[in-house]
C-alpha cells in the first residue's frame, strides 16, 4: 500500500478553511501545504504577485505554467490550470498543441517563451532559448517569465514528490 501526505482538515486550520471557501472546493495542494502553516500562509501571496498582474498578460503566463506543467508531466497542475487557460483565452487546438510539445499554433513570441519554459524546465539554464527571448521582451518581462517557470516547476515538484494528483 503506497503512503500519501497527510492533507490538513480545514476545521483546524482558519487560513485554510478561507482559502477553501473562496475558491468553494477542496483543494489537496493547499491541504499538504498546511502542514507546514507558515508556508502555506507566504505562499499565497508570493504566487499571487507572480500569477496576478504584472507585465505579462494572462494567457503568456498560462501558456507557460501549462507547458512546463507538461514537460513535468504534473497531473494536478495541468488539471489546476487548464480551466484558468481556456479563461485567459487559449483555444482547445492551442492546449491539445501545448499538451502534444507542439507549438505552430503560437505567435512568434508565443513560441520563444513556450521554448524557453521547456529548457528551463529540463535544463535549468535555458541558454538556446533565453537568447530568442529578448527579440520579443523586455529585461522586466523576462524576469516574470522566469519567475512565472520557476513558480510552476516548484508546484510541479510539490505535487508530483507528494503524489498529490487531481481529486485527491
Amino acid at each position: 500500500m503506497a503512503i500519501t501526505i497527510n492533507k490538513v482538515d480545514p476545521a483546524g486550520n482558519e487560513f485554510l478553511a478561507g482559502l477553501e471557501s473562496r475558491a468553494k472546493q477542496p483543494n489537496p495542494f493547499l491541504r499538504a501545504m498546511a502542514n507546514r502553516p507558515d508556508a502555506l500562509k507566504n505562499f499565497i501571496p508570493f504566487y499571487a504577485s507572480l500569477m496576478g498582474p504584472g507585465t505579462l498578460d494572462r494567457r503568456t503566463k498560462m501558456i507557460l505554467y501549462l507547458a512546463t506543467s507538461y514537460a513535468n508531466q504534473c497531473a494536478f497542475c495541468i488539471a489546476a490550470n487548464l480551466p484558468g487557460g481556456r479563461k485567459a483565452g487559449l483555444t482547445e487546438d492551442e492546449l491539445q498543441a501545448l499538451e502534444n510539445w507542439r507549438d505552430e499554433a503560437f505567435s512568434p513570441a508565443e513560441r520563444a517563451a513556450i521554448r524557453y519554459a521547456r529548457e528551463l524546465t529540463r535544463t535549468a539554464r535555458a541558454q538556446t532559448a533565453r537568447e530568442e527571448m529578448f527579440q520579443h521582451f523586455t529585461h522586466e518581462q523576462m524576469v516574470e517569465i522566469t519567475l512565472v517557470v520557476a513558480m510552476a516547476n516548484f508546484t510541479n515538484r510539490f505535487n508530483n514528490g507528494l503524489e498529490i494528483l487531481p481529486g485527491a
